[in-house]
């Protein structure tokens, strides 16, 4: 009797969310080693499925690093990356892009297996996302810098309740197509949709002052501070793509930005539905 109450008690505690976000938009980004990982990714998958039923119109815009850089390595071919962007020439450019779609397959089969309706987009396609070669110091070779989103590609599949999943590649008006930064497409699709909150899934715990120290974890950090932990080289590597989407997305009006570890069982729904939440929530 009192596991059955304890239930009803977190039901009970999600109802305001579940009024406030119904309909609203939520941009889910998944990636990493976790896409690979079935189980995390059946857990994943469950919690979307679950806020499509609730009434939210979930994104889900996903990456596939691991994936890439295993078929770079068996293909012999060596892997860069800079501020954890990949260098990209051509042959690297159609790796990706056939992993994407590979990954992007297997997502959209398992939501529809799971009772949902998803439906596959490819950025590229319909200029979807539309890019500009990304200008850095270091050439990156065929990487691209958003600089639009049709919105009505996507709104209209979210009007017949689907799950929209995407992969993120782009197209140039110089007609080629680049690769882009998963977690940056994200970012600019919450942007233009204003949506109510970006989520990035990862395979750490949040954002942490000290990497080898777990009670260093931040919960709550502002986009200020946020900044300053890049600076100061807190934030590192793969993290520092993330930490950047979730200021750009704050500074153009998403509502809030999160950070969670997508390892911890329905952390999707724990931070959203509850009033503790269990990620890094990062806010203006």
């Amino acid at each position: 009797m009192e596991e059955a109450i304890k239930k009803a008690d977190v039901l009970i505690e999600a109802l305001p969310y579940i009024k406030k976000f119904h309909k609203k938009i939520i941009v889910i980004k998944y990636g990493g080693s976790i896409l690979g990982e079935e189980k995390t990714r059946k857990g994943i998958l469950e919690d979307i499925v679950f806020l499509n039923f609730m009434g939210l119109r979930p994104i889900l815009v996903h990456g596939g690093g691991p994936n890439i850089s295993e078929r770079m390595r068996s293909s012999g071919k060596k892997t860069d990356f800079i501020d954890g962007m990949r260098v990209t020439d051509k042959e690297t450019l159609k790796l990706v892009e056939e992993e994407l779609l590979s990954l992007n397959n297997i997502i959209t089969e398992e939501i529809n297996q799971l009772g949902a309706k998803a439906v596959s987009l490819n950025g590229k396609d319909k200029k979807l996302i539309q890019v500009e070669k990304k200008k850095t110091k270091i050439d990156l070779g065929f990487v691209g810098h958003i600089t639009g989103i049709d919105t009505e590609v996507i709104l209209k599949e979210l009007k017949k309740d689907r799950v929209v999943v995407i992969l993120p590649m782009g197209v140039g008006k110089d007609k080629k197509t680049y690769n882009v930064n998963a977690d940056e497409a994200a970012a600019s699709i919450a942007v233009s949709l204003e949506a109510e909150k970006l989520v990035l899934l990862t395979d750490v715990k949040g954002v942490m002052r000290n990497h080898n120290d777990p009670n260093s974890f931040l919960s709550t950090i502002t986009t200020e501070e946020a900044g300053g932990l890049i600076k100061e080289n807190v934030v590192q590597q793969g993290m520092i793509p993330k930490v950047k989407a979730c200021i750009e997305a704050l500074n153009k009006g998403v509502k809030k930005t999160h950070v969670v570890d997508a390892r911890i069982p329905h952390s999707l729904l724990l931070e959203i539905f509850t009033d503790q939440g269990i990620g890094t929530e990062i806010v203006k």
